[in-house]
């Protein structure tokens, strides 16, 4: 049964009866309807927004994001241990192997430089966790670039270290002459008594008396360049191109046990004790040039003296005597 209202009437002082017309009755009807449409669409947005309701979908996208930061979480921390591993080596190379190999440090501004110019990191911009991918991808940028470093400084270090057994072979570092063979050392490098005009002058090697025909060995390996008798004083000689800029000399030798172009290595009998050219008895002249300057042979005979013997030979070599050539 329907309601019927009423409303008071101060004129009549009666209730009297509320009649609504069929149109207001469809207009209350679609208030009510607009209405409670406004109010559900907003509550559903209000819900759809929060963290109250999430569809499916927003569900496996949130755990699927939580899953992302885990891993760069974990990634960040494998990057801090090779950075680490990373750094050690950097460490050894600088002060170890470079050092060892006479090679300037590599400079940490280098190591560590990033990348200017261009942002390389815009597309990973404006995303809730930008700041955490972007800062993942420029230490993956920087460690590979230190690696490139790293590795071209290996390079460089497998090349000296290639040189440096290629020079400790070549350097002249024995005595030419060996010990028990020589009758005295003569003289050394420095001023002495010329033995033909009886005036001081500088002697730029070293004079091993020697019975003639006494081997002399090649100092350090190298090239023979020379082995003729063309040259002023020295009469038969011969000299070995060690490379790296030593020379070595071995002069007034009897005869040659070497040609021309031959590769010799340090030990190898080159020639014999003689007394050809300006020389005043069988003796060996011995001389070192160092990128085409003489310089005292003394500082190279620490591969097969004792330091007695070293000792002995330096004493020596530092009496202003006579010279034999």
């Amino acid at each position: 049964m329907t309601k019927v209202k009423y409303y008071y009437d101060p004129e009549t002082l009666s209730y009297r009866p509320i009649k609504i017309t069929h149109k207001k009755r469809l207009s209350n009807i679609v208030l009510f309807i607009l209405a409670s449409f406004v109010f559900g669409l907003s509550s559903l947005l209000i819900l759809l927004n929060s963290d109250w309701i999430n569809t499916p979908a927003e569900i496996n996208q949130k755990r699927a994001l939580e899953n992302y930061e885990l891993q760069f979480d974990i990634l960040n921390k494998k990057l801090n241990q090779i950075e680490a591993v990373v750094a050690n080596i950097e460490e050894r190379d600088n002060n170890l192997y470079r050092v060892y190999f006479e090679a300037s440090p590599i400079p940490e501004a280098q190591r560590r430089a990033g990348f200017g110019g261009v942002n390389r990191y815009k597309d990973l911009e404006g995303f809730d966790n930008s700041e955490l991918i972007i800062n993942t991808v420029k230490r993956l940028d920087i460690l590979s670039k230190q690696t490139v470093v790293q590795s071209r400084s290996l390079d460089e270090i497998e090349r000296l270290a290639a040189n440096k057994a290629a020079l400790l072979e070549a350097i002249p570092s024995i005595q030419p002459i060996k010990n028990q063979d020589l009758t005295r050392m003569a003289s050394g490098y420095g001023y002495r008594i010329d033995p033909f005009t009886k005036k001081r002058r500088f002697h730029y090697g070293m004079d091993f008396s020697a019975k003639r025909g006494t081997p002399v060995y090649a100092t350090g390996n190298g090239i023979v360049k020379r082995a003729d008798n063309r040259s002023s004083g020295y009469g038969r000689h011969i000299r070995i191109d060690h490379g790296f800029g030593y020379v070595s000399l071995y002069a007034h030798l009897n005869k040659y046990n070497v040609r021309r172009g031959q590769r010799v290595k340090r030990g190898d009998i080159i020639g014999y004790v003689g007394n050809t050219g300006r020389s005043v008895g069988p003796h060996l002249h011995y001389e070192i040039f160092k990128d085409n300057k003489k310089i005292n042979p003394l500082n190279f005979y620490y591969g097969n003296l004792s330091q007695k013997e070293f000792d002995a030979l330096l004493t020596q070599s530092r009496q202003e005597n006579q010279s034999m050539d």
